[in-house]
This record gives structure tokens, C-alpha cells and sequence, in this order.
């Protein structure tokens, strides 16, 4: 068996040289060690597992995702399946929405959002009756309204479910209309967005993603009357339904450059940056450019923090803009190092881990020596995975 240290220099070494010829057995052993206490160790043991042959490693995973004594590297063997093209991995993900394991089943429905089948509407509409892991329900929320398109039993259960229940969960619901464009959902998001409450925002921003112009009028209303603390996000909303963009944009940047070094703003100022990563997520490249501008010079923390983590979004929700912005960014490794940091806050293993596979796609699919590859490489190493 080739010794761990050598292991990691080889897979190291060889970066995006292709998939690497791993023996079994020690596949076998870098996917225990995806459980390990020190990160160090399961960081190189990911990268073995996602370097080496499909046709080796798939095998591997699927008989941990299944069997394997320890839960966490059931998880996380679940995750690094998600980067793989294999007919038997729908499989092994049903199974998983019906664990015990509250990650396993995370991670399952997160999947089904991604590979939505029609086919299991009626079992996910009733799972959501009995559903209340924290971090499942939000998942299986995610797993149907991707369904919701062509599925009018899941709209109404969707837009009934923003309606009632814990805030918490209700966001997510609403989250996930908006980011579905569940039209549906309309007039109850008009009612929570003329409802002074932290849901508000939420339905703001989902309003202006499903692109109703009739929503205008409201949101008119509330930028004359609402708080000062709503205007960002009634800034974002108004950019997203293509009114003014450009000098909405403006404005939050300069809340940033305002908010930064006062005192009492900080809730303002999270609520622009905010903003900010929602417009990037939906393709504004000005939005991530205002977001880089205002977030790697800063040290202070009230603004680093937001910054970073918007930035984060971005680059989970929409990767091609964000490499495209590294490519012509003068201080490429310090928006690395401020992505990084969101990355530690999200803690988002599932999404992570389909960014790192696009990253890795990207890579191959451009030139040798382009600035694309480059910052793809550099993304890969500053990342470490």
C-alpha cells in the first residue's frame, strides 16, 4: 500500500493532471480518513478521492455512503459522489432522503434539487409533512421547488407553507420561491413584504427575482416609508426587476463606504452587502466588482465579514461570473483570500463541493496558459481542495 505522505505529494504534485491511478486499497483507506479530527488530514484525503479514476473511486464511495461505522464519512462520502457521473448514484441519494442521519439526508435532497424527478413529487410533498431536521427541511424545500414548475401540487404547498410556521423555516420557503420564480407565490409575498418582521427582506428579494412588475407599487411605497435598515434590500429588489440598476448599485456601495467606519450602521451595512451578493448571484458583474472593492482592503470586521461572506454566495450561486471578475482583477490573490474566508463562515459542504467541480471543469475546458487557468489553479490551490 502506498504510504499516506507519498500519496498526497503524488495527488499534489499531479494538481488537474487527469484522473490519477489510485490503488483500492488505499482509495479505501484515504475515504476513512475523511473522518479524521485534523483537517489537514481530511483535506488531502478528499483531494486523493476526487483525483483518482472514476471507475476505482465510485465503487468506494457508494459502499461508504452505505455501509461505513462512522456517520461523518458516510456524509462526506455522499458529498464527493455528487462530483461524479454514475447511473448507480440516484440510487444510493433516494435511499439517503429516508436515513436517520439528518446530514445524509441534507445532502440527498440537495442533490435532488440539483437531478429534479417528477417521478418523486408525491414523496417529497409528503415527507414535507413530517419533515423538521434544521438543516433537511430547507434542503427538501430546495428538492421540491425545483419540481414546482410543472407540479401545481407542490406551488400550493410551497406558497401555504411561506404562510406558516417558524420564521426560519418560512425563509428558506420563501428563499426558494423567489429563487424559482414561483409566481404562484405572489400575493402571499406581498403580504409578508408589507409586514414590518425579519421575513420583510426575504420576500422583498423574492419579489423582485420572480420579476412581477406589479410589485413595483409596493415596493415604491415602502422606499418612502420603510426604515432606513430596508432601503438596501428595496435597492437590490428594484435592480432585479430592472429599474434603475446602475444607480441602485451606486447606493450600495456607498452605504459600505458610509457604514464602515461609523458606529450603530452595522445592521445597514450588512443589509448592502447583502444586496450586493444577491446582484452578483443573479449576474450583475458591477455588484461583485463593488463587493471586491469595498472587502479586500478593509480590516475592519463589521465590513470584511459581510463582504466576504456575500462573496462567498456569489461564487457558490454563480461561479462562471466570479472567475470571469479573477481573470481581470488586479489583486487576485487577496479576492482569493477574502472568498476563502466566506467559504470558512458558509461551511456549505454540498454547494463547496459543486464549485469545486466547476472550477475543476473550467480548468480543463480552457487554454493552457490562459488567464482562466490560471485563476482556476490558483482557486485550487488557495482553497485546498
Amino acid at each position: 500500500m502506498i504510504a499516506l505522505a507519498s500519496l498526497l505529494v503524488m495527488h499534489t504534485a499531479a494538481q488537474e493532471r487527469g484522473p490519477q491511478s489510485t490503488p483500492a486499497a488505499d482509495v479505501a483507506s484515504s475515504i476513512g480518513r475523511l473522518g479524521a479530527l485534523d483537517f489537514p488530514v481530511r483535506m488531502q484525503a478528499a483531494r486523493v478521492v476526487r483525483r483518482t479514476d472514476a471507475a476505482v473511486v465510485v465503487p468506494a464511495l457508494l459502499q461508504a455512503a452505505r455501509e461505513h461505522a462512522d456517520g461523518y464519512v458516510r456524509f462526506r462520502a455522499l458529498v464527493l459522489l455528487t462530483g461524479f457521473n454514475d447511473p448507480r448514484i440516484p440510487d444510493v441519494m433516494r435511499e439517503a432522503t429516508a436515513s436517520p442521519n439528518d446530514r445524509l439526508r441534507e445532502v440527498a435532497f440537495g442533490y435532488f434539487e440539483q437531478h429534479p424527478d417528477a417521478a418523486l413529487a408525491s414523496r417529497w410533498l409528503t415527507a414535507l409533512d413530517e419533515e423538521t431536521g434544521e438543516f433537511v427541511r430547507p434542503a427538501l424545500v430546495r428538492a421540491l421547488a425545483a419540481l414546482a414548475a410543472t407540479q401545481p401540487p407542490v406551488r400550493a404547498a410551497l406558497v401555504r407553507d411561506a404562510r406558516r410556521g417558524v420564521d426560519y423555516f418560512r425563509s428558506t420557503v420563501i428563499e426558494a420561491l423567489g429563487d424559482y420564480r414561483i409566481g404562484d407565490a405572489v400575493p402571499a409575498l406581498l403580504d409578508i413584504a408589507t409586514s414590518d418582521g425579519p421575513l420583510q427582506d426575504d420576500a422583498i428579494l423574492a419579489l423582485g427575482r420572480i420579476g412581477d412588475r406589479g410589485a413595483l407599487r409596493t415596493m415604491a411605497a415602502l422606499q418612502r416609508t420603510g426604515p432606513e435598515t430596508l432601503q438596501p434590500t428595496l435597492a437590490a429588489a428594484f435592480c432585479l426587476l430592472e429599474q434603475n440598476c446602475d444607480r441602485h448599485i451606486a447606493y450600495l456601495r456607498e452605504v459600505l463606504g458610509f457604514a464602515e467606519g461609523r458606529t450603530g450602521y452595522q445592521e445597514l451595512l450588512r443589509a448592502a452587502a447583502a444586496g450586493l451578493g444577491v446582484l452578483g448571484a443573479a449576474g450583475r458583474a458591477d455588484a461583485l466588482a463593488a463587493l471586491l472593492a469595498a472587502g479586500i482592503p478593509s480590516r475592519q470586521e463589521v465590513l470584511r465579514a459581510p463582504a466576504a461572506l456575500s462573496l462567498g454566495l456569489v461564487a457558490l450561486r454563480n461561479t462562471p461570473l466570479l472567475i470571469s471578475a479573477l481573470e481581470s482583477h488586479a489583486d487576485r490573490s487577496e479576492a482569493i483570500r477574502l472568498l476563502a474566508e466566506g467559504f470558512d463562515m458558509l461551511e456549505e459542504d454540498l454547494e463547496e463541493e459543486r464549485f469545486y467541480v466547476a472550477v475543476r471543469r473550467t480548468y480543463w475546458s480552457a487554454p493552457e496558459g490562459s488567464a482562466r487557468r490560471a485563476v482556476c489553479d490558483a482557486l485550487i490551490r488557495a482553497l485546498e481542495f
